[in-house]
């Protein structure tokens, strides 16, 4: 590849088309995985046990014949393929359907707790990736020492402890009052019925609901970017740009601030951005111990039934986050790093 002079400036003859032809595969790439995932979220539910028309009339008596007007009504009485057919088109149309079990569009469902989940899982998102990288950096510049050994085997611990598990825990000692004492954090929902009118008391009263959920994502989630960065730093700390840095007078603290740290932090970038499509999925488990009327206690309740149509639309919705955050993080990782480029 030669050099080129126009408007006076040096130009690389090239590259311009090989980082179009980047973002084309790249952006192919997620046009096939998202219409995997269309395929994937009709077919995946459809293997689940269970009638849905018989579950939505449990608690009432149904003859057969209202049975099968109900499964007409729904479509569940349609060939497979006609069914796959019309989900194609109502997707293409942006319909993700009408829930069974609140007889609502499922677009409209998601919409509203959208915004739950990512406040909760969101500012949890947020609060680990600063946790994490910030313990990783201190456990790499001690390596070896006390201060190492315990940011890791605590980090790991938490990390392999199960979401659910952690949460009642929490819910148990500081959810739950001991005699006459109340607890110190409520145990469900997201707000209280009795908060006092205006802006700042709802703001409060929705923290005090978030704080036990929250302690346990990031409990739990900071580990994974505490032992990237650890792992990133110690493999810059032997590079030969720190040791002219210190030869050249600056104090260990800069040359980790200016040179180690932002070099170590390129690795984390596919994972926070990872992390942040799954800000949309939230948390199934945390949100079902804590009551947190996000997308994650509504995908619950869709499979207790089973609510076919949201189901699909949750899981399309929850599964294309993560392909376009994960395609935004490679296109991204490129102009971080010149050797991708390269």
């Amino acid at each position: 590849m030669t050099d080129t002079l126009e408007h006076g400036r040096p130009h690389r003859s090239g590259t311009v088309p090989r980082t179009l032809g980047f973002v084309a595969r790249k952006l192919g790439g997620a046009a096939v995985s998202l219409a995997l995932v269309a395929v994937l979220g009709f077919f995946l539910f459809r293997v689940l046990p269970g009638d849905p028309a018989r579950t939505m009339t449990r608690s009432a008596p149904v003859s057969a014949e209202q049975l099968a007007q109900l499964r007409h009504r729904f479509g569940l009485d349609q060939p497979l393929y006609v069914q796959f057919r019309d989900f194609l088109v109502n997707l293409a149309r942006g319909d993700l359907g009408t829930s069974y079990t609140y007889n609502r569009p499922v677009t409209e469902l998601i919409g509203e707790r959208l915004g739950p989940t990512v406040l909760l899982v969101g500012t949890a998102t947020v609060l680990a990736v600063l946790l994490g990288l910030w313990l990783g950096t201190r456990a790499a510049w001690r390596h070896g020492t006390a201060t190492d050994r315990w940011f890791t085997s605590v980090g790991l611990t938490l990390w392999s402890v199960p979401t659910f598990w952690l949460g009642l825990l929490l819910l148990m000692a500081f959810g739950v009052g001991v005699g006459p004492l109340p607890g110190l954090f409520p145990v469900a929902g997201m707000s209280s019925p009795d908060v006092p009118p205006g802006v700042l008391p709802r703001v409060l009263d929705v923290g005090h609901h978030m704080v036990l959920p929250c302690v346990t994502l990031v409990a739990v989630i900071h580990a994974q970017f505490m032992m990237v960065m650890r792992s990133s730093l110690l493999e810059e700390m032997g590079a030969e740009y720190l040791t002219t840095a210190r030869a050249k007078g600056l104090r260990d603290d800069a040359v980790r601030r200016g040179h180690a740290v932002p070099n170590a932090l390129l690795p984390t970038v596919t994972l926070v951005f990872l992390h942040l499509g799954t800000v949309v999925a939230g948390a199934i488990t945390v949100e079902t111990v804590f009551s947190w009327p996000g997308l994650g206690l509504l995908t619950y309740e869709a499979l207790r039934v089973p609510d076919l149509p949201l189901l699909q639309g949750t899981f399309v919705v929850l599964a294309s986050s993560v392909i376009v955050m994960n395609t935004l993080a490679e296109l991204l990782y490129r102009v971080l790093d010149p050797r991708v480029r390269a």
